[in-house]
């Protein structure tokens, strides 16, 4: 788990890798420090997830996912809750059954929009299961709020 001094320097990191290099290379900043293949940036539009940019540590070409419905994605549980992580989906009773898809791990954290309301998600996310990640939480969140400044500045 990040030390508060150890996530201060890693939020600085984080913010010189987006503003030097953009959002693919922060994405995958991101990546880098954990376990799952996925690591994407999504915007809520209606009854769709769109996909903004993602990072896939297996095709590191990949810039960009498929946009999904967003009764079938765990991004859209976060409109009501402002992180979730997900092990297992397979044992995890707040998913199991009720969200059709084939991710199987899950890490994510709300995006707000400059008016506070949900804008998106950023996320971790594997097909296979995962180690728990919530010491990612801190990073994810603080990432969140920076990715949406960045791509949406005043």
């Amino acid at each position: 788990m990040s030390t508060p001094q150890n996530l201060k320097e890693e939020i600085e990191e984080f913010k010189a890798v987006l503003n030097s290099f953009g959002v693919h290379s922060a994405l995958k900043f991101l990546n880098n420090r954990t376990p799952h293949r996925y690591t994407g940036l999504y915007r809520y539009d209606g009854d769709t997830l769109r996909n903004i940019a993602l990072y896939d540590s297996y095709d590191q070409e990949l810039q960009k996912g498929d946009d999904a419905p967003m009764n079938a994605t765990y991004c859209s549980l976060l409109q009501k809750e402002q992180k979730l992580e997900i092990t297992d989906a397979s044992e995890d009773i707040r998913v199991k059954n009720k969200i059709i898809t084939p991710v199987t791990s899950y890490c994510g954290v709300l995006i707000r929009d400059s008016d506070g309301e949900p804008f998106g998600t950023l996320c971790h996310f594997d097909l296979k299961r995962c180690q728990e990640r919530i010491s990612d939480f801190p990073l994810l969140e603080a990432a969140a709020s920076t990715f949406y400044q960045h791509i949406y500045p005043d």
